[in-house]
């Protein structure tokens, strides 16, 4: 292997190895509300919320045969009260109607919804959790 050669490898090694250390944390964190993303971590008490106004499941609930499921967030709320939350990578209006009166175990935001956006419930934490 020629001395150029070693030097590139050793810079693309060194070059992977750190992008690695940067970019793990940044993923294993992900709250931008990707369906899925962050799911299996909580499932043990996503799957006790229930849609406000009924007893039916915030966790994989249907309605029309959508599939609904929760993740964590980002969230805010304005100073009129409607809340926003990243769902699938976006900023959007969560109906009042979705918003759970309680707080998630880890004081941040989660919402539970299907793969088409429909919002099942939404739980808001500290302003821009």
């Amino acid at each position: 292997m020629s001395f150029l050669a070693s030097v590139l490898s050793l810079a693309f090694a060194l070059m992977a190895m750190t992008l690695a250390g940067v970019c793990a944390p940044v993923l294993a964190q992900d709250h931008s509300g990707h369906y899925g993303q962050g799911h299996a971590e909580n499932h043990d008490w996503y799957e006790k919320l229930k849609q406000p106004g009924s007893n039916a499941s915030c966790c994989n609930g249907t309605i029309n045969g959508v599939e609904g499921d929760c993740r964590p967030t980002r969230a805010y709320q304005k100073d009129d009260g409607v809340w926003y939350a990243l769902l699938n990578g976006r900023w959007v209006p969560v109906p009042p109607r979705v918003v759970l009166q309680q707080l998630s175990p880890d004081g941040n935001s989660h919402i539970c919804a299907g793969k088409s956006g429909v919002i099942f419930c939404f739980l808001g934490g500290s302003p821009k959790s």
